[in-house]
């Protein structure tokens, strides 16, 4: 009788050590993944954020491709230009909102690229380096424009920039140009901040691997 009380005492010691093992193991595993927490935090917090570089380099990427875009649009599109003359005024219309989806997909898919490689540069906040790309694209056309009023033709750089042209009426682009204007600011904005995000994605999935 007194050998099974033993070996009853022996087998709850044991089991009450097991949990305890598996008590400060969990332990040192929550201790862990807290500390890898804190570590992801404070690197997000030194090199999260706005990379101005990043941004600055994703715009030019983004000029690039829409010249691009638009050279071989323009090319294709050369060989119409001498029988628009010949067209009447509704089919004119027409082209003018033609070529003005053609110029707001080029500035959107140039500006998605922009954001992708501005995302890809940066370990952190992909929609926010998309969002620098479209800011630097703004601040350095709003120079663009000023340099050009203010200094006359020879510094107007975007009047070197060859864009499809828009058939349309001067009163009808009067009337539409700042609702065009708006629309094209949009789309490039969400184009690039979107860009900027898949970008981002490579960076998630190397850290989801955990290499």
């Amino acid at each position: 009788m007194l050998g099974r009380n033993r070996d009853a005492d022996t087998t709850t010691t044991t089991d009450e050590r097991a949990r305890f093992d598996d008590v400060e193991d969990t332990q040192v595993v929550s201790r862990d993944e807290a500390a890898g927490v804190d570590e992801e935090q404070a690197r997000r917090d030194r090199f999260g954020g706005i990379n101005w570089g990043a941004g600055f380099f994703g715009w030019l990427v983004a000029i690039a491709v829409s010249l691009l875009l638009a050279g071989i649009i323009g090319a294709v599109t050369a060989g119409t230009e001498a029988e628009e003359q010949l067209i009447p005024d509704a089919t004119t219309t027409e082209l003018g909102l033609a070529a003005v989806l053609t110029v707001g997909v080029i500035l959107a898919i140039g500006y998605y690229a922009g954001g992708y490689v501005a995302g890809r540069m940066s370990r952190y906040d992909g929609m926010r380096q998309g969002l620098a790309v479209w800011l630097v694209g703004v601040v350095l056309t709003a120079l663009a424009v000023a340099a050009g009023t203010f200094f006359g033709d020879r510094y107007n750089v975007l009047a070197s920039v060859e864009l499809p042209s828009v058939p349309m009426s001067t009163d009808t682009m009067t009337t539409a140009g700042l609702v065009m204007a708006g629309l094209v600011l949009l789309v490039t904005l969400v184009t690039a901040m979107f860009g900027g995000a898949v970008g981002r994605h490579y960076h998630a999935r190397v850290d989801k691997a955990g290499w």
